[in-house]
């Protein structure tokens, strides 16, 4: 058998206990929480850092803890020519799970469904898998091979420092943090924050109390909800379905004590995706801007409606929609909404092209919110590139080519990974182009014949890049 059979039959044979360790990792909640002693990104996202560390070491593996915040396994003690930069903490879950987030659960469609199966626990026991499928299989490597596993990519990426103040990059390095073939290019990152205050004034009605919407800075949010006075639920109903059918979102309201409730219901998804999100926040802008409502607060939510109108995510309205052939579309979404005592706050997340700069996309936002009485606050961080023409990217595509019959192509995300500041570096693996992983989302899944398929692809490349003359 040739190698690459070898590999194939080793990871084929190891299916069911490649998706036995994913669901270890997934089953602890790894969500950013309240730093602790040994624990700066919380508890939850330590407790998945030592699970992973103890299975690298029931499979002979050294590794090393970082700090608490990141850790290391080798495949051997050799410098290591490749990094591999997976990490273990999650976004929340979110509404909407047909079963519970934190347990991998396989269905008759191929696929196995938990939070973190995709991203990034998934990728990263593949990545596991196929260093223990070489060591299993005897194969010597001339470089070492190193797998670096940190806990708050989702957060900003504050655990690197933990270890890249003390190493250096590898000459290669990839993420399985974005999917097949390879994504050598990143969209910058600007994250403005808005607000705008009004002095308090006499309550008339019916008004705007107050609202809110959104759980993290990175996902689109799901669900919106707001407090009306003056207005009874059959009323918001009656003024309000006509704009919330027209968003395509779900719109609940009750009558309370304290006014009617109004909840917009979308759909979640990535922020480097909004169109495969409903974004509740925008949704719930135009459903009150339809009401015949009065106040500061009312004005507020009719100018954000208007300069950033319900599915304009690439920036339109306020002006700085552009896109490039390398890079593709400005992408813009209104993630965490604050409305209550006399200010409102919204924090965007926008992935910007290679060719935004400050004068024609940061400027121009300030410009437009702040004639529309908003403070702006946020600084822009530009994108990242990769040369598709190097032996390193060219080696990544001929391994996804043997494994898939497929052609290879370098290929440009809105998502911003751990490889973003990190020279030479590209997204690689481990979903399949074309399919919906729903990524940040209800169901997060991964196809099972495809973690397998990335397994090899992982295995192959290790070969070639460690193997490789000096």
């Amino acid at each position: 058998m040739t190698l690459e059979e070898r590999i194939s039959a080793w990871i084929d044979a190891h299916e069911d206990e490649l998706l036995r360790d994913i669901a270890r990792l997934v089953a602890v909640p790894s969500v950013k929480g309240e730093a602790a002693p040994g624990a700066p990104f919380g508890t939850e996202t330590r407790r998945a850092l030592d699970g992973a560390v103890a299975l690298c070491r029931e499979y002979g593996f050294e590794t090393a803890i970082y700090g608490g915040a990141i850790a290391t396994a080798d495949y051997n003690s050799k410098p290591a020519a490749l990094d591999i930069l997976g990490h273990l903490d999650v976004v929340a879950p979110g509404d909407g799970w047909d079963s519970d987030p934190y347990t991998l659960t396989r269905r008759g469609d191929g696929c196995a469904y938990g939070r973190g199966v995709d991203d990034d626990k998934g990728p990263v026991v593949m990545a596991l898998y196929a260093m223990r499928c070489l060591r299993e299989l005897g194969i010597e490597l001339r470089n070492g091979c190193r797998l670096i596993m940190g806990t708050d990519e989702e957060s900003g990426s504050g655990d690197l420092p933990y270890y890249y103040s003390e190493h250096a990059s590898a000459p290669n390095t990839f993420t399985p943090d974005t999917g097949f073939p390879v994504y050598n290019t990143e969209k910058g990152r600007y994250r403005p924050a808005i607000r705008r205050t009004w002095p308090a004034s006499a309550e008339s009605q019916p008004r705007l109390v107050s609202a809110s919407g959104g759980i993290r800075i990175n996902v689109v949010p799901g669900e919106a909800g707001a407090l009306v006075a003056g207005l009874d639920a059959p009323g918001v109903m009656r003024l309000g379905a006509a704009k919330a059918d027209e968003c395509g979102v779900e719109l609940f309201c009750e009558d309370t004590p304290e006014g009617c409730r109004v909840l917009v219901r979308g759909r979640q998804s990535h922020a480097a995706e909004p169109w495969d999100g409903v974004n509740a926040v925008t949704a719930l802008w135009a459903v009150i801007a339809s009401l015949p409502l009065c106040g500061a607060e009312y004005e507020t939510v009719c100018a954000l409606a208007r300069l950033f109108p319900h599915g304009d995510w690439r920036g339109a309205g306020c002006g700085i929609a552009q896109a490039d052939g390398l890079s593709g579309e400005l992408t813009i979404s209104a993630n965490l909404f604050e409305l209550a005592n006399g200010a409102a706050q919204v924090q965007f997340d926008s992935r910007v092209p290679l060719c935004a700069t400050e004068e024609n996309c940061r400027s121009v936002f300030e410009k437009e919110l702040s004639a529309a009485g908003f403070k702006v606050e946020g600084e822009m961080h530009p994108g990242h590139h990769t040369s598709g023409e190097g032996e390193f990217v060219r080696t990544l595509l001929e391994c996804y080519e043997h494994y898939t019959g497929e052609r290879g192509e370098c290929l440009s995300t809105g998502g911003g990974t751990y490889v973003h500041d990190i020279p030479g570096g590209v997204g690689f693996g481990a979903f399949m182009p074309g399919f919906d992983t729903r990524l940040h989302g209800a169901n997060e899944r991964i196809r099972v014949r495809d973690a397998l398929t990335a397994s090899k692809i992982f295995a192959l490349a290790i070969v070639k890049i460690c193997n490789k003359e000096d």
